[in-house]
């Protein structure tokens, strides 16, 4: 069922299943809403909480969070992508902020209003920004293994491209497994260890390429104008008053901030699993 719901999704110009199921979510309450109010909030890639309920709260590893913790534990020594692209994070507490304003804020009108809550358009943070606070953060202060044992990482390959990515997996993981398949079996399974070891990276590594490409090597941002009408409107709404859960502004985010002091210690506290 995964594998046809993935070929389906890509035959209708989707990237994968998530996007494509989205998408029909929307169509479907688009069609049948009638004189209901219909908001429907987008956010980009969601991050552990800026503020609320504490920072750094986060449930889960996903997306950009499967390069931090690859990383972080050692099975990931490059990374796939171009290192200019705009990687569109947005903290969790922002996300549920913009949905509790757009509801208060529509909540008598018949509107179908559509808001992209990201940062790529009002404070963008390329790749590589997010790639060095990730090893800047590890480097100093090294996931420790069960065994007690720190996990000591180096600056990773980056692969700026999807060909070059093909190569460096080729290079770096399908010949050698597959020698060491034909020498494994000649032996009587004497380098099993290695073999399944080194077969466990490749595929861990594959899977984040095939469910990440999409984004990885995505060059544009997303206009969040209507985002930005619904801030003004909470702005209104407010007052002079600094009302921090109506906050959904990344422009108040220092990114590297964040990224050491709040999001990758939250990830570690929360998500890293020994």
């Amino acid at each position: 069922m995964r594998d046809l719901g993935l070929q389906r999704a890509r035959k209708y110009g989707w990237p994968n299943t998530y996007t494509f199921t989205k998408a029909m979510g929307e169509m479907v309450l688009g069609k049948f809403k009638e004189d209901i109010a219909l908001v429907i909030i987008r956010p980009t890639m969601i991050t552990s909480t800026l503020k609320h309920p504490f920072p750094g709260w986060i449930e889960g590893v996903r997306t950009v969070n499967s390069f931090v913790v690859g990383f972080g534990t050692g099975r990931l020594t490059c990374y796939p992508g171009d290192p200019q692209s705009i990687v569109d994070i947005i903290p969790a507490d922002m996300v549920v902020n913009a949905m509790m304003v757009s509801m208060a804020t529509h909540v008598d009108k018949t509107t179908h209003l559509i808001f992209h809550v990201g940062s790529s358009s009002s404070n963008p943070v390329p790749y590589h920004r997010v790639r060095d606070n990730i090893v800047r953060f590890f480097t100093r202060q090294p996931w420790v293994r069960k065994d007690g044992t720190p996990v000591l990482v180096r600056r990773p390959i980056q692969l700026p491209s999807r060909v070059a990515a093909r190569i460096y997996m080729e290079l770096l993981y399908f010949i050698p497994i597959r020698i060491l398949g034909i020498v494994n079996a000649a032996s009587c399974r004497h380098f099993d260890r290695i073999y399944l070891d080194l077969s466990k990276k490749a595929n861990f590594l594959m899977r984040l390429v095939d469910l990440f490409t999409p984004y990885l090597f995505f060059n544009r941002i997303f206009d969040d104008m209507n985002a930005e009408r619904l801030r003004n409107a909470a702005k209104e709404m407010s007052g002079d008053i600094e009302n921090e859960i109506s906050n959904f502004d990344p422009r108040s985010i220092n990114w590297d901030d964040y990224l050491m002091h709040t999001h990758i210690p939250g990830l570690v506290k929360y998500s890293f699993k020994r």
